[in-house]
């Protein structure tokens, strides 16, 4: 096993140790892989080759992980409440999974919530995402803040704390707003219902943010366990320059698309346009806001050009 150089590549006074992919994947080697080649189409994400090897050697073992983590919570739970002498319901166990736009985050996220609902001690397993939680787009507009979308500003903070607050609390039903890819907007009137769940993943782009100036809380602070999706800036950037390129040839080809004013572009058009919305949001928000809080989380799963996990790095203190 080897320790973290650290996330700059210096000394060893890194609180992660860094696992390369074999020993990783080692650590869960008795285990079962419980999805099938068919399963995993659904789960991709557009330009991501995920594979049963993926999936056997970096997803099994992090789910596997993650099983002795609510275990373990579990247990210091009913430890708390025999010291405090009552019996309170056990609460869900909250995941928070962030990364950079097109770094692959959902589709970790859909695969976690898959490989966890697979265990016999979590069954019930839900996935949200943040983009609910984004400002509706006339407010945005009211704001200023169309070209800052994805930014923290650009989101209703004090409502996705809430909502992780109440479904964290127990809470028998938790709705949250729901977000349409299509429109690229907030739906009016259409929600996701949430129900005592065993364990709650929660995706985005700023889920491991620290308090906003002049708050006590973040969101970050209600989860259990976290995982940050790394790769260098340039691999994201061709990343997210070939996912453009699949939309607009399949989903902005919809006229009911947000974004159908870019489906008749050709493709040194289309490309040209994907390197300057990553340029001028996409990119600066990475750097300024998302990648700053990559030494926050528990686990940091880094990936190669490929979109293959070459390395685990898992905190230590």
């Amino acid at each position: 096993m080897a320790e973290q150089r650290n996330q700059n590549g210096s000394g060893h006074n890194s609180p992660f140790v860094e696992l390369e992919r074999a020993d990783w994947a080692a650590l869960a080697s008795s285990t079962r892989l419980p999805l099938q080649e068919t399963e995993l189409v659904q789960l991709r994400g557009l330009g991501e080759p995920l594979n049963l090897s993926e999936v056997t050697d970096v997803y099994l073992p992090l789910s596997r992980l993650l099983n002795l983590y609510v275990a373990g919570t579990k247990q210091l739970h009913r430890a708390t409440s025999d010291f405090l002498g009552e019996r309170s319901a056990t609460t869900p166990f909250v995941i928070g999974v962030a990364g950079s736009v097109a770094v692959g985050k959902s589709t970790i996220a859909r695969l976690l919530r898959e490989l966890l609902a697979r265990w016999e001690d979590t069954p019930r397993v839900e996935l949200v995402t943040t983009d609910g939680f984004l400002l509706p787009n006339a407010e945005l507009e009211r704001r200023g803040l169309m070209e800052r979308k994805g930014f923290p500003e650009s989101y209703d903070r004090r409502a996705l704390l809430r909502f992780v607050n109440a479904v964290k609390s127990g809470a028998p039903e938790v709705r949250a707003p729901f977000y349409s890819h299509l429109s690229y907007d907030i739906v009016p009137d259409a929600q996701i219902t949430v129900r005592q769940p065993d364990v709650l993943i929660v995706e985005g782009l700023n889920v491991l943010q620290p308090p906003a100036p002049g708050h006590r809380l973040a969101v970050s602070d209600l989860f259990d366990f976290t995982v940050y999706v790394d790769a260098r800036t340039s691999d994201i950037a061709r990343w997210y320059e070939e996912r453009f390129l699949k939309l607009q040839r399949g989903a902005f080809s919809n006229p009911k698309s947000y974004f159908h004013r870019f489906a008749s572009l050709s493709e040194e058009q289309a490309r040209a346009r994907a390197r300057g919305i990553w340029q001028s949001i996409n990119e600066p928000n990475l750097l300024q806001n998302i990648r700053p809080t990559r030494s926050r989380a528990t686990l940091v799963l880094r990936k190669d050009s490929d979109h293959a996990v070459s390395s685990v790095l898992l905190r230590k203190l």
